[in-house]
């Protein structure tokens, strides 16, 4: 699905900071939203998180830089991070290239997966386009 120009792929769910999470099973794979890596810019770094971590939802875990901003990652689940994508540590553009696919950023076995599901959101549901729509308004003057 298209929010304004920005793909919001309907198999995934969104929070409030820009990001995606795609559920399979119990495992969560989470990255940066087209929109939030537009607004970016370039990425020139990403912070690789320790497998092993403990994370909550919507609390910072791992940071990334593009040449205009620094930002903090905020986890769309709690639970371990059980794997983190090492190629951003090399190539972190692929945020920029392929958000949804290579440019994912870690994975999170849910420690608390259908209780925590219902704080995230849909692309078709109006409250979170109509949220988009006020963050496009707000970042691209």
């Amino acid at each position: 699905m298209k929010i304004d120009k920005y793909e919001y792929p309907d198999d995934l769910l969104y929070d409030r900071e820009h990001n995606w999470a795609r559920i399979e099973g119990n495992i969560v794979t989470q990255g940066f939203t087209d929109f939030a890596q537009s607004i970016a810019g370039e990425i020139v770094y990403v912070e690789i998180p320790r497998v092993g971590r403990e994370v909550k939802q919507g609390e910072a875990f791992m940071s990334i830089e593009s040449g205009k901003w620094v930002g903090r990652i905020k986890a769309t689940f709690s639970g371990r991070i059980v794997e983190a994508n090492e190629d951003l540590e090399w190539e972190s553009t692929l945020v920029n290239e392929d958000p949804y696919g290579k440019g994912w950023m870690v994975k999170i076995e849910a420690s608390n997966l259908e209780e925590e599901r219902k704080n995230l959101y849909s692309p078709s549901d109006p409250e979170f386009q109509a949220f988009v729509q006020e963050e496009i308004k707000k970042y691209t003057k």
